[in-house]
């Protein structure tokens, strides 16, 4: 990949966490992701709405760490278990909320594939010391 290539693709990964930080959970947010925590058991309704900030906030944060290259493959972990955690979640407690959950998984499995692409392409083991006699 060339660098062009990555900075696009890395890009990419930052605007999809911005669009759902932002858009989907802070301002306007959205109504069914909204629901989808309001479906969470034992959460009280009064915790939704800061709940949602926060989330936004997260994602809105992953976007930027994203952008900086640091760190790329612990950004691509991170970003894999919220993905993977914030759908599971929500297939099992907002089920009716998601229209068609194979859409969802699979957009899912190929945003973990760019994730990962660009972790790949990024990552830059730190040099070995040179050893002195």
């Amino acid at each position: 990949m060339t660098p062009w290539q990555n900075r696009f693709a890395a890009g990419a990964v930052a605007l999809m966490w911005a669009y759902e930080g932002l858009w989907c959970k802070i301002w306007p947010g959205r109504a069914d992701q909204r629901a989808i925590v309001e479906s969470v058991p034992l959460l009280p309704g009064w915790a939704v709405t800061p709940l949602l900030l926060a989330i936004g906030a997260a994602e809105l944060a992953l976007g930027l760490w994203v952008l900086t290259g640091r760190r790329a493959r612990l950004a691509a972990l991170v970003q894999t278990a919220l993905v993977v955690g914030f759908n599971t979640g929500g297939l099992l407690f907002g089920s009716d909320e998601i229209p068609e959950p194979g859409r969802l998984i699979v957009q899912d499995l190929a945003f973990l594939a760019l994730i990962w692409t660009v972790a790949a392409t990024r990552h830059h083991p730190a040099p070995r010391a040179a050893v002195t006699a």
